[in-house]
Formats: C-alpha cells, sequence, structure tokens
C-alpha cells in the first residue's frame, strides 16, 4: 500500500522549521487542514448552539460533525461521545462521578504502565470515599504487561480496571480484550487510555471490550482537545454535578460550559485528514481503515531502521522488548550522559527528541530510570527516513 510521506509533509507548516520531530508522543504537528478549520470557525458567525439563527445552527453542525467524526475513528456511537479540555480533565471528572457509588470494601485496578492520567485521579477518588486501590506491576525487562498480573487482582469487589492500550513510555500494547473481559466477568467498569494508542491504530471500542475509551485528539494531529466514549445506555446511569440549568441530555450533561467550537472544528479536520492518508474512496470509517494500515506500514519500516540504528551505537540502552506488540516509540538512554543532556545535544543538531518520565511516573519509577527518566522518540505521520538518519547521526556524535 503506497504512502507518500512527502506528499503528507507538505501539508505541515511546522516543519518548514527544519527540526525532526520525534516529540510526538507529547504533541504532533498540525496539518494546515486542521488550522484553516479552527480558523473557518472561528472567523464564521457562531453562537450558543440551537436552531433558529444561522450562528446557531452553524454551531450545532459544528458539534454534531465532531461527534460523528470521533465515532468514525473509534467505532463509537456519537451519542457516546463526550468532548473535554483534556484526556486528564475528562477522567478526572469521571473519576468522580463514579466514585458516588463507590465506598469502604469496593477495589478499583490501576497499573504501573499507565500515564498518571490513568492512574491518580482512581487512586483521589477511591480515597476520597474509602475504597482500595489494587497496583498491577509489569515486566521491568520486556516492558509487558501480562493479563494474568491485573487479572488477579480482579474480584468481585472491584468496581474498576483502568488500563492503557499502550503506554506513553514504551509503546507497550497490553492485551486490552483480555483485562476487560476480566473486569466484565465480576461486573466491574473498564476505562481504557487510549491516548497514546490512537495515533498509530484503527480503534475499535467494542472490540476492546472498554466501557470507556479516552483519547486526545492533539496526539492525532488535531488541536488541544479531550474525547471519552461510551456506550449511551452508560452514560445514562451516571449522575455527574453539574449546573441546574444546563442539559441533562446524554453527552452534553458530561460536558461543562459552552464547548469549544473552533477546536471541535480542528478535530474534524484532524480525523479527516488521518483519513485522507492514503487516496481512496468509501465512508470515513472505510478510508480510515485502509489509511492506518499504510500508516502502520510506513511506521513499522521506520522503527525497525530506527531500533537497528540505536543497538549498533556504543552505550544505548533500549528499554522495552522489540519484538513485542507495541507503538512506533522507542525509550532509551546513553551511558555516561543524562537525559537531560542528550535532549539538549539533540536539539542543538535540529532533533527534537525530549527526555522525561512524561507523566509515567510510576512506569519510570518501575522501570528504575526514576524521575529523570529517559529520552523518548516517537514516529509520526510526517516522520521520514530522514529524520531517522539525523536522529541515528546526532546521537552518534553525542556517543
Amino acid at each position: 500500500m503506497n504512502y507518500d510521506v512527502a506528499a503528507v509533509r507538505a501539508r505541515f507548516p511546522a516543519l518548514a522549521e527544519g527540526a525532526a520531530h520525534f516529540d510526538g508522543p507529547g504533541g504532533s504537528q498540525v496539518p494546515v487542514d486542521v488550522a484553516e478549520a479552527v480558523a473557518g470557525a472561528m472567523l464564521a458567525a457562531v453562537a450558543n448552539r440551537g436552531r433558529v439563527t444561522a450562528a446557531e445552527r452553524r454551531a450545532d453542525l459544528i458539534v454534531t460533525d465532531a461527534r460523528q467524526a470521533v465515532a468514525d475513528l473509534l467505532g463509537a456511537h456519537p451519542a457516546g461521545v463526550v468532548f473535554g479540555r483534556s484526556m486528564t480533565q475528562l477522567t478526572y471528572d469521571f473519576a468522580r462521578a463514579l466514585a458516588k457509588d463507590w465506598g469502604p470494601g469496593d477495589e478499583v485496578v490501576v497499573t504501573r504502565l499507565d500515564h498518571d492520567a490513568n492512574i491518580r485521579p482512581w487512586v483521589q477518588a477511591a480515597a476520597a470515599v474509602g475504597a482500595t486501590v489494587r497496583w498491577a506491576d509489569f515486566d521491568r525487562d520486556t516492558g509487558v504487561l501480562p493479563v494474568s498480573a491485573v487479572a488477579d487482582l480482579i474480584s468481585p469487589k472491584t468496581r474498576l480496571v483502568a488500563v492503557t492500550a499502550a503506554s506513553n513510555l514504551l509503546g507497550t500494547r497490553p492485551d486490552v480484550p483480555a483485562i476487560t473481559a476480566a473486569a466484565r466477568a465480576v461486573g466491574a467498569l473498564s476505562y481504557v487510555d487510549g491516548v497514546h494508542y490512537t495515533p498509530h491504530a484503527l480503534v475499535d471500542v467494542k472490540a476492546l471490550g472498554a466501557d470507556f475509551y479516552a483519547c486526545s485528539q492533539y496526539k492525532f494531529l488535531g488541536p488541544h482537545l479531550g474525547s471519552v466514549v461510551a456506550d449511551p445506555e452508560l452514560l445514562e446511569t451516571i449522575r455527574p454535578d453539574k449546573l441546574l440549568p444546563s442539559s441533562d441530555a446524554v453527552p452534553e450533561r458530561f460536558e461543562l460550559g459552552t464547548l469549544p467550537y473552533e477546536s471541535l472544528a480542528g478535530s474534524t479536520a484532524a480525523i479527516e485528514f488521518m483519513a485522507n492518508l492514503v487516496p481512496g474512496e468509501g465512508t470515513r470509517r472505510e478510508r480510515l481503515t485502509r489509511s492506518l494500515a499504510a500508516l502502520h506500514e510506513h511506521e513499522s519500516v521506520l522503527l525497525d531502521r530506527l531500533e537497528t540504528g540505536l543497538r549498533a551505537l556504543p552505550g544505548i540502552q533500549l528499554y522495552g522488548d522489540p519484538q513485542r506488540d507495541r507503538t512506533s516509540t522507542v525509550l532509551f538512554t546513553v551511558d555516561g550522559v543524562a537525559p537531560a543532556t542528550v535532549y539538549e545535544r539533540l536539539a542543538l543538531a535540529g532533533v527534537n527528541a525530549p527526555a522525561s518520565h512524561f507523566y509515567a511516573i510510576e512506569c519510570a519509577r518501575w522501570l528504575g530510570i526514576g524521575d529523570a527518566g529517559a529520552v523518548r522518540a516517537g514516529i509520526a505521520p510526517y516522520t521520514d527516513v530522514s529524520d531517522v538518519d539525523r536522529l541515528l547521526t546526532a546521537l552518534a556524535d553525542i556517543g
């Protein structure tokens, strides 16, 4: 399947600055299509959603279009798409709402592989009501979270299991369907963090078995915005705190205040861009299926080139097992050079590959790299061979 990376790159004005961007896992660059959609929404007449004036109808259409686009991206129902400022904010909101029905004797399960946004909200919500938190550990050598590590903690007392679809630090992809099935078997809910997974794979929330699936548009070429999807019938059973006059309809009851119409327009444009990474006809879901398959092939070739090059360099320590199912993300350190220093020296060479724990602080500590973390390089739709080679050359000079 032909993936024309040069044509893709031509749509990203930021690349004209000349840097090789491996910082996509922290936030991708944005194609001109998204910027134009944001500007278009801000320059057109809009108002609070309604059906009377043209401005009201335009705002309403922006919202409904955005819900449908996210539903197409994730294999979800548009009536189950909830928007918020970020995945972190939405997860805190859902944690507080769900914890209203928890108490002493109840348990929640979290994993050390996760970003803190899928740990701390549950830990704090549990503490507020006297519920117990159970921690699932992953294998330090492989970065793999065994199903048994989570399933063995699940019991009839479990109310919710929080797990990542892909580690934002290591790229590791747990067996989410098996984990959510174990939760469902005891009547527990599952909350899946798909922030790092969504930019790299075709998501099917039903196949994953996720009761809640969270993602962030700015990780897949969009504006800063978060989404959570769930079955609308499940959302009907949850009563979040809200303003008295605000809508009690699902999903609006979870969206506090007026939605950012310009960001929603940008979200739709980003998903449409992802659907058109390779040319072809069909529904948006069909085009996404084709484009993400081509993107996976493109990223896999670059990932193999990057990992092979890293292993050939002296003093490079890679974390995680390259033979395992994972996203196009590598985490590494350079012997004798602090990660922050590697980051700075790469930047001087025009290579953006930051160093940190990247908010997966439990993961970093469990790996033994501590709060300083390591250098992370992520491959994005606009990454090409020359980017990979620039990173390897710059690292050789550091070593």
